[in-house]
C-alpha cells in the first residue's frame, strides 16, 4: 500500500495560494479565520486546514497565531546593544530563549563603518503596561555584560506586515498608489476580562487544534462562554489591539525540505528632516517590499536617522535595489536624505515578546526580585 504524504513546500502551487493569503491578509478579529483563508485563496476549508497543519509539523510554517498590535498594548522599544565582541553568542542566547520579553533577537552587520556598527545586537523589547522599560533593559543589560544600550520606541508605524511568498518578483519601485496608514502607538488599558480573553487568545496553536470552530477550546481556556469570549475579542477589535490571524513561515532557517524563504533581512535607516517623519514615513511604508516601516529616533549613536523600515528577500542585490528606488522616491517627494544605511541580520531568533503583567511579575518572582520595584 502507498502512503500519501501531504505537500509542505512553499513552492507547491496549493500551498502558495494558501499562503499569500494566511501570511498577513487575513486582518482583525474573525469567528473562522480558517474558512477566510480558504474563501480568500480558492482552496476548500479542508484542505486548507490539512495543508496549514503539514506545514506546521513539518516546521515550514513555525507558528499560527491571532497576532496582537502590542504596541496599543504594552510599552516596546527597538533596542540595539553593544556588547563586548567575546560576550556577543552569549548574549544573543540569553536574550532568545530566558526572557521571554524580548522578541526578535538578531545580530547585525553593516557594509559601511559607522559609530552605530559597533551596536551588534539587536531585540525587540516589551513590557506590560505600567512597568519602566528602561529598568528592564537594564537587568537585561547586567545579565549579559552589555556596554551600552540604546532605547528606539515607535512613535509611529507605517507598514506591518510579513507575506513572504507574496512579496516574490516585486519590482524595485513597485508601491501602492496611496500612501501608507498612519497607526499610533497609544496604550489602550485592558480590564481583567480583556486579559483573560487575550491570553487566551494569542496563544500558539497546535496542528491538532487548527479546526473550523477555532474558538470554542479558546473560550473554554478563558474560563468564558463563546458569546462572551467574541464580544470581548471583538472589543477589543474595535479599541485596535488586534493584528491578524496569521501563518509565520519560517523565514530565518532552512526548512527541514532545504528550501529558504529569505535569505536577507535588511534593517533600512532613513535620517529626514525633523517635522517630516509622518510624511517620509507614509511614502516609505506604500512600497510592497517594505515588512516593516516605523519612525523611531535613533539618537547620535545612529546619525539621528528617525525612518527604520524592514525588507526580506532571496538576493542581496535586489534588496539593494528596492532600497535605491526608495531613496529616489523620496527625494522626488522632496524629502532630503541627510543620512541613510542598512544594517544586515545574520544569526536570528524570531519570537513574539511576552506581553501579559502576570508573566512579568512571575519573571521577577523567580529571580527573587519584586517587580513592583520595576514600575514606571
Amino acid at each position: 500500500m502507498s502512503v500519501v504524504h501531504t505537500p509542505v513546500s512553499v513552492e507547491d502551487p496549493v500551498n502558495a495560494a494558501i499562503l499569500k493569503v494566511s501570511e498577513d491578509r487575513v486582518a482583525g478579529f474573525l469567528h473562522d479565520p480558517l474558512g477566510e483563508i480558504a474563501r480568500q485563496s480558492g482552496i476548500d476549508l479542508d484542505t486548507t486546514i490539512d495543508r496549514i497543519r503539514a506545514m506546521l509539523r513539518a516546521g515550514v510554517i513555525r507558528r499560527v497565531r491571532q497576532t496582537l498590535l502590542a504596541t496599543n498594548l504594552a510599552h516596546g522599544a527597538l533596542v540595539a546593544w553593544q556588547v563586548p565582541e567575546e560576550k556577543l553568542d552569549a548574549a544573543f542566547t540569553f536574550m532568545s530563549k530566558h526572557d521571554p520579553f524580548s522578541g526578535h533577537v538578531v545580530i547585525r552587520t553593516t557594509d559601511a563603518v559607522t559609530p552605530g556598527s559597533r551596536y551588534r545586537l539587536w531585540t525587540t523589547l516589551k513590557v506590560p503596561q505600567g512597568y519602566d522599560i528602561a529598568k528592564h533593559a537594564e537587568f537585561l543589560r547586567v545579565q549579559v555584560g552589555a556596554d551600552a544600550f540604546r532605547l528606539m520606541p515607535a512613535k509611529r508605524l507605517f507598514a506591518l506586515g510579513v507575506g513572504h511568498i507574496r512579496r516574490r518578483g516585486l519590482e524595485p519601485g513597485s508601491r501602492a498608489d496611496v500612501l501608507a496608514d498612519v497607526l499610533d502607538t497609544t496604550i489602550v488599558e485592558l480590564s481583567a476580562l480583556d486579559w483573560q480573553v487575550l491570553v487566551a487568545l494569542k496563544r500558539e496553536f497546535e496542528p491538532e487544534e487548527l479546526v473550523p470552530d477555532l474558538w470554542v477550546a479558546r473560550a473554554r481556556e478563558a474560563g468564558v462562554d463563546l458569546a462572551t469570549f467574541y464580544a470581548t475579542a471583538e472589543s477589543l477589535a474595535a479599541r485596535g489591539v488586534i493584528g491578524r490571524f496569521s501563518t509565520f513561515l519560517e523565514h530565518v532557517k532552512e526548512t527541514a525540505g532545504g528550501e529558504r524563504v529569505t535569505r536577507y533581512n535588511a534593517l533600512f535607516h532613513w535620517q529626514v528632516p525633523a517635522g517630516r517623519e509622518i510624511e517620509a514615513g507614509r511614502e516609505v511604508g506604500r512600497h510592497h517590499v517594505m515588512t516593516h516601516a516605523y519612525w523611531r529616533e535613533g539618537g547620535p549613536e545612529f546619525r539621528d536617522v528617525n525612518i527604520m523600515g524592514v525588507a526580506h528577500g532571496l538576493d542581496k542585490a535586489l534588496l539593494m535595489e528596492h532600497k535605491a528606488a526608495i531613496d529616489a522616491h523620496l527625494r522626488e517627494a522632496g524629502i532630503d536624505l541627510g543620512y541613510t544605511n542598512v544594517f544586515w541580520g545574520g544569526r536570528s531568533e524570531i519570537k513574539p515578546s511576552e506581553i501579559s503583567p502576570f508573566a512579568f511579575a512571575d519573571f521577577y518572582r523567580e529571580r527573587g526580585i519584586d517587580s513592583e520595584t520595576l514600575r514606571a
